[in-house]
């Protein structure tokens, strides 16, 4: 195993250069009918309104009126909402300095701007031919890029939403991270590859070769130093962004690493650990500095979508088809708490500088916990399918979520 290189000084001066520069749907339309003398009495107006509701109605999930025990309501929680998509919304970004705004990406090949006080919609971002996977802020909310399964990175400026540039080369693009200092865009691609762009001019600075397969998921170290990245092929990968060279990798040829394809990855804020997950339920915490191995977290049944550590606390998240999202002490390596949803969860992000996480499920809702206690302080419900993608604020009090029912839903604590 190689040692690991020292960061290189240029490639730190061309991020600190380059932050210098640079639903109500269409109700069926009842035909007036026309009594049937031999029939007996037309159907009752108020019968009708009844079956109506109750088509409207499908897919939401309905509870007991708080005000009235002897009627149910629709279990709507949100306090806003954006519906322009009418296709499944893929992902969701939420502006970083001003989380108001929000950015939404989905099956209409489409991107939008829009404000979650309100649910108008500010700017259109198109021009892609198939269905956007994957939407980012840059770091300081300057520049928002989408990108898609037609293998394109778009860029606009996202105070003016005027557009900036389209870079391609991958295949479907999988995910795309900003790094955390500077102009600095990451693709990752079905073809087993990551690609690196300078913004917002789309020059092309690197390619990541070295995965065998898919590169489910990959992002920037905090400190932006280093780059992680993991593949259908069981691999594992820290590179050096400078460089393109690949500091450390861990593979199924380690019997104590993952055997299976992994998922996802998530770093800490020191930039010292990583999780990894795969499909058959294990996550490994694996040491940034020297690629070891630091422990085997196993306490789901299947495959693992989603991680995340918290700021503030030795406290790390896995997320699972299971239904299941565990908390683990990353210092004495042991599970601290199971939280439970009522299907698959999809995403567990955990508040900015907080123990708190937000959640979100297949079960349609979305939820906030205490990682502390593993006390589940609210629950919000308002889909009508899964829910894919959300996005929280700062201060932890508001959550856009994206959905495969075609719409955005904005929750307040």
């Amino acid at each position: 195993m190689s040692t690991p290189e020292k960061p290189n000084d240029k490639f730190e001066e061309e991020i600190d250069n380059l932050v210098e520069e640079e639903y109500v749907q269409e109700g069926d339309v009842l035909e007036e009918e026309i009594p049937d003398l031999d029939q007996g009495e037309p159907m009752d107006d108020d019968e009708d309104e009844e079956d109506n509701m109750e088509e409207s109605a499908e897919g939401f999930e309905m509870r007991q009126n708080p005000e009235d025990e002897n009627t149910m309501e629709l279990a709507d929680d949100s306090v806003q909402g954006f519906f322009d998509h009418r296709e499944p919304v893929y992902a969701i970004a939420m502006h970083p300095t001003s989380n108001g705004i929000i950015c939404s990406g989905g099956g209409d090949d489409k991107s939008y701007l829009w404000r979650c006080d309100t649910g108008e919609m500010m700017k259109v971002l198109d021009g892609h031919t198939d269905s956007v996977t994957a939407v980012a802020f840059s770091c300081d909310g300057k520049y928002i890029a989408s990108a898609a399964m037609d293998g394109k990175v778009r860029v606009w400026n996202a105070e003016t939403g005027d557009f900036c540039v389209s870079v391609d080369g991958p295949d479907e693009v999988v995910w795309i991270n900003w790094h955390p200092k500077g102009n600095i865009l990451l693709a990752g691609a079905n073809d087993s590859t990551i690609w690196m762009w300078a913004m917002p001019s789309g020059k092309f600075m690197n390619i990541f070769n070295g995965h065998a397969g898919p590169v489910t998921a990959g992002c920037f170290t905090r400190d932006g130093k280093r780059i992680v990245s993991t593949s259908e092929d069981s691999s594992f990968i820290i590179w050096d962004p400078k460089t393109a060279a690949a500091e450390f990798r861990l593979t199924g040829d380690d019997a104590r690493f993952h055997v299976e394809p992994i998922n996802s990855v998530s770093v800490n804020k020191d930039s010292t650990l990583a999780i990894t997950g795969d499909v058959s339920g294990k996550a490994r915490l694996v040491n940034l500095s020297n690629g070891h191995i630091v422990a085997a977290l196993e306490n789901h049944t299947d495959s693992i979508e989603t991680s995340s550590f918290c700021d503030v606390l030795p406290l790390a998240a896995t997320g699972s088809v299971d239904g299941k999202v565990s908390i683990w002490d990353v210092q004495t390596l042991r599970l601290r708490a199971t939280l439970n949803h009522e299907d698959a969860v999809v995403k567990a992000i955990f508040v900015k500088n907080s123990p708190l996480l937000a959640t979100c499920s297949a079960d349609r809702t979305v939820k906030m916990w205490d990682a502390r206690t593993g006390q589940c302080l609210k629950s919000w419900s308002g889909h009508r399918d899964t829910v894919l993608d959300i996005a929280v604020s700062d201060d932890g009090n508001v959550i856009c979520s994206a959905s495969d029912d075609g719409t955005c839903l904005v929750f307040s604590m």
